[in-house]
């Protein structure tokens, strides 16, 4: 993707507002650097061209590979849960269409995202490195194994389902890092969160959701 123009972000200024009050604010997204990153990152950059109609819609939207962006309350949600400050090295596991990473991006200092799926992380690529993310590293490989030479983190967000959040990933948590991740088979997710103290493990649940499977070494199998 060519350098994306001001114009171009600023044509849908008035669905990412509109996507903010009523999909976010008044489900109870209270972080105002959330609600503010969610306002400037141009959705519709990530969504295929036949579906921009929708971009900013109340719903998930497929992207191929039988993967999805996450609808716009369960990326805010998710990133909130977070409670990045800015100046967190954060790990995402599934880069997907690059969206949530966009708005990670956004709120940290830096963003090390993994995706096991060659076409959508080049594609994702493109389209952040055309918006001049700067703080956001790359790599194709299977999430389930993290970043282990880049550990610990400040902060895990995996976009994927597994039964159990990875010990592998639990492991590269540092303290009093937050991870966000969604727990469950195909049919009974929920949406956790995992906190470090003391070198102690806390969890709390934020709700039902509908994530596509994790795939990996210590995840779903492929096949």
């Amino acid at each position: 993707m060519n350098r994306v123009t001001p114009e171009m972000i600023q044509s849908h200024a008035g669905q990412r507002r509109k996507m903010v009050d009523e999909q976010l604010v008044q489900r109870g997204v209270k972080d105002l650097r959330v609600l503010e990153a969610m306002s400037r990152v141009p959705r519709h950059l990530f969504a295929q061209d036949s579906l921009l109609h929708r971009a900013y819609g109340d719903t998930p939207l497929p992207i191929g590979e039988n993967q999805t962006i996450s609808q716009p309350y369960i990326v805010g949600a998710m990133t909130a849960a977070l409670g990045l400050k800015g100046e967190e090295k954060v790990l995402e596991i599934g880069t997907g269409s690059g969206y949530q990473t966009a708005v990670v991006a956004e709120l940290a200092r830096q963003v090390f995202t993994i995706e096991r799926l060659n076409n959508l992380s080049r594609k994702a690529q493109k389209v952040l490195e055309g918006l001049n993310y700067m703080n956001i590293v790359f790599k194709m490989f299977d999430g389930t194994y993290g970043w282990p030479d880049q550990a610990p983190f400040d902060a895990i967000l995996i976009t994927a389902s597994a039964k159990e959040i990875p010990e592998s990933l639990i492991k590269q948590l540092g303290e009093g890092g937050k991870l966000v991740a969604p727990t469950g088979d195909t049919d009974n997710q929920k949406l956790v969160v995992l906190t470090k103290n003391g070198g102690r493990i806390s969890r709390c649940e934020l709700g039902a959701c509908k994530f596509v499977p994790l795939i990996g070494r210590y995840g779903w199998s492929a096949t």
